[in-house]
């Protein structure tokens, strides 16, 4: 969309051009969940935030190949500028700069990097109970298995949208269309063609005490080729609920299920994907712990229907550590069995401590990445073994409360199955990750944030 690229520049520079050195003088606050420092010292119809984050990671086999074993710094570094007219506009507008350092060229990723471009920039329009966003925003829902901004990635993804937010923080409806903004690292980024990607989701906290539903359907309709060749259009429906609530004892609950109908050219669609989280809160022990056991499944293909698309799309997720913190494989063809633990030692510190497995739903589809990529695909008549591999991970985050620094490290140590060994991926995977990400926001140039149900002061979407 660059029909407002120019117009969010302006508003960069002109909101640089009207900060005042008192402005460059915060008052530092406790640092929070999400690390963010405020003031008050900018005019209210201004706000400025900024993000500096760098993640050196290490890693003995990267995509699976021995004896590869890079070090190397993901640095990422963003600027937002909020601005709110008198009565009910506002704009936003964040640039972002992203590199990946000593990492050779053939391993780059496109999600690592990103030369300064343009990674929000729209228009808010607020009247009554409804909100109205136009351009380049970020959309995240639920745990973010479908629709999320994957932020864990040094770029992570935001959307060409138009999108429409009806009630309240308790009970609302976002309803969205438009596409997903494609990575150009060395040009400006652009949508990646028209409107295909639509949902309703509905965010329902005061109809069951206790209870957070949230019902929604998302479509996706661009054009494919379907498995005979033959190009026409993608016509996707996925209705699904997510619902989270405590129990009586300290127990609490998350699950969602999700199906997908539809047409895919001249192929059906039959997919379908859920998961369950069952947890217990150790109030009386010190530090808290919370014991948690989960089970995920998507459906993969048999191959039995060539007619038939039975794998399930995971649309466009956050998928950093739901399937280990390699982060190798994604919500596709796959089941997985996890037990975890976490705890917090102290106010500011929280450790995650947990080992699942992973097995393919299908023998005769491939092995997906976490990106919905083919990483490993299967052998004619199908794999031999269902069994992907097995992966323990420990991390650790620490807040330092004097100023907005948040502190992650982190282990993961995946070892290959039968499955992966018998097809050129056996080597064992370990990835040592160590973090810093500094947050400041000042100003309520945008009066509040509408994200997963929650309104906060801030200057972003």
């Amino acid at each position: 969309m660059r029909s407002y690229s120019v117009i969010a520049l302006l508003i960069l520079l002109g909101g640089l051009l009207v900060m005042t050195p008192s402005a460059q003088a915060q008052k530092t606050a406790e640092v929070s969940a999400s690390q963010s420092a405020t003031t008050e010292d900018l005019p209210n119809w201004l706000s400025f935030d900024l993000e500096l984050r760098s993640r050196t990671e290490g890693q003995t086999a990267i995509n699976f190949l021995p004896g590869v074993s890079p070090v190397y710094d993901l640095s990422r570094l963003r600027i937002g500028v909020g601005v709110k007219a008198p009565n009910i506009f506002s704009a936003y507008l964040q640039m972002q700069d992203a590199h990946a350092l000593a990492l050779p060229v053939r391993f780059v990723a496109s999600n690592m990097r990103d030369t300064f471009d343009f990674r929000q920039a729209y228009l808010r329009l607020d009247i009554s109970k409804t909100t109205i966003f136009v351009g380049r925003q970020e959309l995240r829902f639920g745990d973010e298995r479908l629709i999320g901004i994957s932020d864990w990635t040094n770029t992570s993804r935001t959307f060409d949208v138009i999108r429409t937010v009806i009630g309240n923080p308790d009970n609302r409806l976002d309803l969205f269309s438009g596409s997903v903004v494609q990575i150009r690292p060395n040009e400006l980024d652009t949508t990646r063609g028209g409107f295909y990607l639509h949902g309703a989701y509905a965010t329902l906290t005061t109809l069951v005490p206790h209870v957070r539903l949230e019902p929604y359907v998302l479509m996706k309709t661009p054009t494919v080729a379907s498995r005979q060749g033959i190009l026409g259009r993608e016509t996707l429906v996925a209705p699904g609920i997510r619902i989270t609530g405590k129990l009586p004892a300290n127990f609490d609950y998350s699950l969602e299920g999700v199906l997908e109908r539809g047409a895919f050219a001249n192929d059906s669609i039959r997919a379908s994907a859920g998961y369950v989280k069952a947890g217990y809160t150790f109030h009386s022990l010190p530090w808290r712990p919370h014991l948690q056991a989960q089970y995920d499944y998507a459906s993969g293909d048999p191959r039995r229907d060539p007619s038939v698309v039975r794998t399930f799309d995971q649309f466009y997720p956050s998928n950093h550590d739901v399937f280990g913190l390699t982060d190798v494989f994604g919500w596709q063809n796959i089941v997985q069995r996890r037990l975890s633990i976490d705890f917090h030692p102290a106010k500011s510190l929280y450790v995650l401590l947990h080992g699942e497995t992973f097995d393919v739903a299908s023998t005769n589809d491939s092995v997906y990445s976490g990106g919905g990529g083919v990483l490993v695909h299967p052998p004619s008549g199908g794999f031999g073994s269902d069994r992907i591999g097995t992966e323990v991970d420990g991390a650790l985050q620490y807040a330092w409360k004097r100023i907005p620094l948040l502190w992650e490290l982190g282990i993961g140590h995946f070892w290959p199955g039968a499955l992966m060994s018998a097809n050129n991926h056996g080597a064992q995977l370990t990835l040592a990750y160590f973090q810093l990400t500094y947050r400041l926001k000042v100003g309520s140039g945008t009066s509040r944030r509408i994200n997963s149900g929650t309104y906060s002061d801030t200057g972003g979407n």
